[in-house]
């Protein structure tokens, strides 16, 4: 629950009215993940088990903010042409934290210890956090253009070309981003994420294609506990799928696209989960391998999702925007134990919920638009003018072809109702 609360701690998008400025989300990381270690060793330190579901549920709300803001960071300072292969080698490190947690687990055994264990690195990483560079894009949208520029030119240094620092400078920058700049002077909520047409398809498209990830997504995971072995094994099983599958969605999102990728993982996964419908019950190692698959499929969906959430939505808004339509994750994950409950009225009955559910949320990605080597947009206004400019250039090639035919027909040609457009240009020649 504590995670799906997340959005009121993950709006950096919004100003702080405390401080008069918007918090960048390098401070934001670096608060959640002290707050992390202090939580985590508090956990540890619980007299009782309401005390222990406090600290836990107050842990749940910290892990977001670094997960959420983290990949903003990503996406907006990453080129178009590797953000794919940087999102999903991302992506890896939490497949590496499942299983390195099995090996905690399996050595100390006593949960307070365990808790101690896992929490204490984030004060390493609190004080490594402190490198990391505020998006660029972000400041010079909320005003601080030249916070922005000291930023470019310490990355360009990183990069090995200091001599692109020497041309930055604060004039270029704004002038290259003035309409951006103008339009981010509005403060905007997350209403703004259902005002316009564009950007109200994208987030309903979102949030039904969030729940449906994480509502299968635990679906199966609960099927997996019925494996028969003991559970620090069931644990490396649950994180060793993920490297084959992670490795085909980023073939597929390099090569295929982002909303291919995402609609069929989401209809793989239901795919495997109906199958198990028709397994014996005693075939329970069967039913349990095609549980592990349709698990590295979802797991294969929210690596596309987390990447493709942050191409769709603009830099005013991506945080507030991903914060608000993973929310519906938070929910489904609550929800998938409460549907186990139909078992009693039909054993299959579960499954097919989870399995509907996938099958819907895998047609609805497909009426996302693509995103694939396309640049992030910064303003709601760009997300607009992409629809209008597809649109349009829609409207004008069918009036060419209109006229193709038409000339086709005048010479002469040879034309049937039913060609194709793949034909028409074998006629043309």
């Amino acid at each position: 629950m504590g995670f799906s609360l997340y959005p009121s701690s993950t709006k950096t998008d919004e100003p702080d009215h405390l401080h008069g400025r918007s918090i960048d989300r390098c401070h934001y990381i670096w608060r959640v993940i002290r707050q992390l270690a202090v939580l985590g060793t508090l956990t540890a330190l619980s007299p009782s088990y309401v005390v222990y579901c406090i600290f836990r549920f107050l842990t749940g709300m910290s892990v977001s903010g670094v997960i959420l803001n983290g990949v903003s960071l990503k996406v907006e300072w990453i080129p178009t042409k590797t953000r794919t292969l940087v999102g999903t080698i991302s992506s890896f490190f939490f497949t590496f934290g499942q299983m390195i947690l099995a090996g905690v687990a399996y050595s100390l055994k006593d949960w307070r210890k365990i808790h101690v264990a896992v929490c204490l690195p984030f004060l390493v990483f609190f004080f490594y956090s402190w490198w990391f560079s505020e998006s660029a894009r972000w400041l010079v949208l909320n005003g601080r253009s030249e916070e922005a520029l000291k930023h470019l030119h310490h990355v360009a240094k990183i990069n090995g070309k200091p001599e692109m620092a020497e041309k930055i400078t604060l004039e270029v920058l704004e002038s290259h981003m003035q309409k951006e700049i103008q339009s981010s002077k509005n403060i905007y909520t997350a209403l703004d994420l259902l005002k316009t047409p564009t950007m109200r398809k994208i987030s309903m498209c979102l949030m039904v294609v969030w729940f449906s990830t994480s509502f299968a997504y635990y679906g199966l995971a609960m099927d997996l506990q019925k494996f028969g072995v003991n559970i620090y094994l069931m644990q490396i099983i649950f994180g060793a799928v993920d490297f084959p599958a992670k490795l085909v969605a980023l073939l597929m999102l390099s090569f295929l696209g982002r909303r291919l990728t995402q609609g069929t993982c989401l209809l793989m996964s239901a795919s495997v989960i109906f199958a198990n419908i028709f397994v014996p019950k005693d075939m329970q190692i069967t039913r349990t391998a095609l549980a592990v698959i349709g698990k590295g499929f979802t797991s294969a969906s929210f690596t596309c999702i987390y990447l493709f959430t942050g191409e769709l939505y603009p830099t005013v808004i991506r945080q507030t925007g991903m914060g608000f339509v993973s929310t519906m994750a938070r929910i489904g994950s609550m929800a998938a134990p409460a549907v186990l409950i139909l078992d009693e009225i039909l054993p299959a009955l579960p499954s097919v919920v989870y399995g509907g559910s996938a099958v819907l949320a895998g047609f609805i990605a497909f009426l996302l638009p693509e995103t694939l080597n396309i640049p992030l947009p910064d303003t709601i206004e760009d997300v607009e003018e992409n629809r209008q400019k597809k649109n349009q250039s829609l409207q004008e090639q069918r009036p060419s072809e209109s006229l193709v035919l038409q000339d086709i027909k005048q010479g002469g040609g040879t034309y049937e109702e039913n060609s194709t457009l793949t034909e028409t240009p074998m006629l043309i020649k």
